[in-house]
């Protein structure tokens, strides 16, 4: 199967935003380590006085995350499908958070510059992930911070299997019965296809990041979700480390 790009997975994403919310609640951790991967961006005094961005913000979980990381913060939050920006947009935010729709690619023509990144199931979904990578250090202040949360395998088999076997046995079904194959379906295939945690923080490397680490979450996840965390900066960068 031919994964979805750009205006056919926005086009996707834009159908299944009725029951988005639903399925991910049916995740277990899936809120929780949004959460973790948000805080682990370590913002000083909540936030207080800086300018965050949630690049593919989807219906605001990850948006939540991190106004929840950093209350007292500015958010601006974007995303390529109308569908589940609407979603998102119809949720109680307070005034300093505000979004936009736009692609992944296009807001550094027209925003920043920015403290800090979230990037949430982002990467995966991109047609050229080096090029928004590039983007994203040009939105970024020099020392800003950046945290992806993504599928990326480990590299295990087991944790191969792990994912091939809840989107068999699950993800793939629910969202059949929702109407939505064609997305959890790229969804399975997306994660296989994309870089494993090390090739993707060799990546972040390459781009200019300083600093890179990686950051494993718990429960069934274990493997198959990382954080990854730079700085845009080049002093002492040095081989990506697994952060605890």
């Amino acid at each position: 199967m031919t994964l979805l790009r750009d205006g056919e997975l926005a086009h996707a994403f834009d159908n299944a935003s009725r029951t988005y919310d639903l399925l991910t609640r049916l995740n277990p951790g899936y809120r929780t380590d949004l959460l973790r991967s948000a805080r682990r961006l370590r913002l000083p005094d909540e936030g207080a006085g800086l300018h965050l961005l949630d690049l593919g913000c989807g219906t605001g979980s990850s948006t939540r995350a991190l106004l929840r990381a950093a209350p007292r913060a500015r958010i601006t939050a974007v995303d390529a499908s109308a569908g589940m920006l609407a979603r998102a947009r119809a949720k109680a935010w307070p005034d300093r958070v505000s979004f936009l729709h736009l692609p992944a690619e296009e807001v550094a023509a027209h925003h920043g510059p920015f403290d800090a990144v979230f990037a949430a199931y982002l990467f995966r979904n991109v047609t050229d992930p080096d090029k928004v990578l590039a983007a994203v250090k040009g939105l970024l202040r020099p020392g800003g911070r950046l945290a992806v949360h993504e599928y990326s395998l480990s590299g295990a088999a087991r944790h191969r299997a792990v994912w091939t076997a809840v989107c068999r046995g699950f993800v793939v079904p629910a969202g059949t019965l929702g109407g939505d194959r064609a997305l959890y379906h790229h969804l399975w295939r997306s994660v296989l296809a994309f870089d494993q945690a090390p090739a993707f923080a060799d990546r972040i490397e390459r781009a200019g990041f300083s600093g890179v680490r990686i950051a494993p979450v718990a429960g069934w996840q274990t493997g198959i979700v990382h954080t990854f965390l730079a700085r845009n900066g080049s002093t002492g960068a040095a081989s990506p480390e697994v952060a605890r």
